[in-house]
């Protein structure tokens, strides 16, 4: 990353518009570039270091009583339609679904408080990465879910996440990883190549297999994988390689990667596609099902189309309180993508999840005013 030199900063302030708030947001980027060109090792390790920290536990999702991997998919795509209404920084999309994973690997969640979940760390992430006139109002809140929770329930919730993760709510995301790598590459990357990078990016979202991939792994793949479908040579197709020499499993993790997301892009949410499919996003949708249909119709066998069997609902073990979405069947991928557990007794969650822990869980035995 080249040093930014105060000559240069004059040069990008005269062809600026001489207005007093671009004249200051071309001097902090300038400034922003020159720290992080400075300090870029040391961010990258603490990166790495956190990136391990605040992971969630798949396994332990497993564990939930009430809640299924088929169910995750229509919270996220109610996130991502929230997120673009809300029109939030990308990053916060990224941090709260992180948050929402590390709740639920904590904590016991039952059916009727998994959309009161989601919002709430929606909220907290806003107020974490966006500006502060971009934040939800709880009225805002309370809309989105069509009345389901009143307003002191997202306040009780903030507080159970923040304390469940201990006040951690920094994450290095996907998507932080990714601007970290085009960053090198930023004379020559085109607003297409972020896109159609940001989208596989959130396509992997989605599916519990991305679980086993570090982000700086899954941003990567995204990165070379974007470029593959735009036919553009790719400058250091082992960028995660070279940044993280050490890192487990090396270019075959790479690899493996890579090809799990190739086969997940040939069906993505359809909250995703539809976001993605607009002209501010470079259609950047489009042109990944462009390239699908081409691989497909070149060569039948080299992208095989997954089983979509119909979703299979189980019956959860206490009484069932649908969430109140506004959620359609279609609107999600197929239960192939997302494989069901089995279901766990209260007896045995209760081995793995702390007795205090699955008392909290329910919000009507706690009394803490927030207000």
């Amino acid at each position: 990353m080249e040093r930014v030199s105060p000559s240069l900063i004059n040069e990008e302030l005269q062809r600026a518009t001489p207005t007093p708030a671009q004249r200051l947001n071309v001097i902090e980027q300038a400034i922003s570039r020159r720290v992080e060109a400075e300090y870029k090792d040391d961010i990258i390790a603490h990166m790495a270091t956190m990136q391990q920290q605040t992971l969630p536990e798949a396994s332990m999702m497993d564990l939930q009583p009430e809640l299924e991997w088929h169910m995750r998919p229509y919270l996220l795509d109610f996130i991502v339609e929230t997120h673009v209404t809300l029109r939030l920084q990308p990053q916060t999309l990224f941090l709260a679904i992180n948050l929402i994973d590390r709740y639920c690997s904590k904590r016991v969640v039952y059916k009727k408080h998994y959309q009161l979940v989601g919002c709430t760390c929606l909220w907290i992430a806003a107020k974490y990465e966006d500006k502060k006139s971009r934040v939800p109002t709880i009225s805002d809140l309370k809309h989105m879910c069509c009345g389901a929770y009143e307003e002191d329930m997202f306040c009780q919730m903030e507080g159970h996440v923040l304390n469940t993760l201990e006040w951690t709510v920094g994450h290095p995301t996907t998507d932080s990883y990714l601007d970290l790598f085009l960053g090198p590459e930023s004379q020559q990357v085109t607003q297409t190549i972020r896109h159609v990078s940001r989208y596989l990016c959130e396509i992997a979202l989605y599916p519990r297999t991305f679980f086993s991939f570090a982000p700086s792994l899954v941003a990567s793949c995204a990165r070379t994988l974007a470029y593959h479908i735009l036919g553009i040579p790719c400058p250091n197709p082992n960028m995660h390689s070279s940044i993280y020499p050490s890192s487990a499993g090396g270019n075959s993790a790479e690899m493996h990667c890579l090809s799990t997301l190739a086969q997940h892009m040939q069906q993505p949410s359809r909250a995703v596609q539809k976001k993605y499919s607009r002209q501010s996003y470079c259609n950047a949708a489009q042109i990944v099902q462009s390239f699908v249909s081409q691989a497909a119709n070149s060569n039948p066998t080299a992208i095989p189309n997954p089983a979509t069997p119909p979703p299979t609902l189980s019956a959860p073990h206490s009484p069932a309180s649908s969430i109140h979405t506004t959620f359609s069947e279609a609107s999600t991928p197929s239960s192939a993508y997302f494989p069901i557990s089995q279901q766990n007794s209260p007896a045995n969650v209760k081995q793995h999840f702390s007795p205090q822990v699955y008392s909290m869980s329910n919000l009507s035995n706690v009394s803490v005013n927030y207000r």
